[in-house]
């Protein structure tokens, strides 16, 4: 090998090694636009399944949409989908010390039901763990239920649908003070 040829060797591994360091820092005046942030992956609810994000995220929309400033977030409302072994309990608030706050959603019914369904279940557990709103039982004169908080012991039927979601929303937030 030529004399001149080590120090060219010697030097273009030096900058190699050199641009190795340099290329592989992190870019610490990195600053994000608003939209940029919008898009990072974050747990925007945590303790809370995944599955039931939207509908936590729909639930502080639609307050939002009535004026009310809802944040689950800083609640820390936990929820978990899993087996609730009741007859005909779909979703449980625990308002206990070892979980205060606390949303069950029953995972048979979950599987089986269609997103509104869902909805309204998950917004009704909101409405007594948030809200605090206890059981609003009432029939209208066609014989449906007056409230999405009803319990279940008055004889009407659920009518929760496209077309009704806004006024059971109301309801559901209008009922309450903040």
């Amino acid at each position: 090998m030529s004399k001149q040829l080590i120090p060219f060797i010697s030097r273009s591994i030096i900058f190699g090694v050199l641009l190795l360091f340099t290329s592989c820092q992190p870019d610490e005046s990195l600053d994000l636009t608003e939209e940029e942030e919008e898009f990072l992956p974050i747990d925007q609810f945590p303790g809370v399944d995944a599955e039931l994000w939207s509908y936590y995220s729909n639930f502080e929309k639609e307050a939002a949409a009535r004026g009310l400033d809802i944040d689950l977030f800083v609640a820390n409302i936990t929820g978990e989908i899993s087996e609730i072994n009741e007859e005909h309990v779909a979703g449980r608030c625990t308002f206990s010390s070892a979980s205060p706050n606390a949303i069950t959603i029953d995972k048979s019914f979950w599987d089986r039901s269609s997103p509104l369904f869902r909805e309204f279940v998950v917004f009704h557990e909101l409405g007594h763990c948030f809200l605090g709103r206890g059981h609003e039982e009432g029939v209208n004169a066609n014989g449906t239920c007056k409230s999405i908080m009803r319990s279940g012991v008055e004889d009407c039927r659920d009518n929760y649908r496209s077309t009704t979601r806004a006024a059971y929303l109301d309801e559901l937030f209008g009922a309450i003070d903040m």
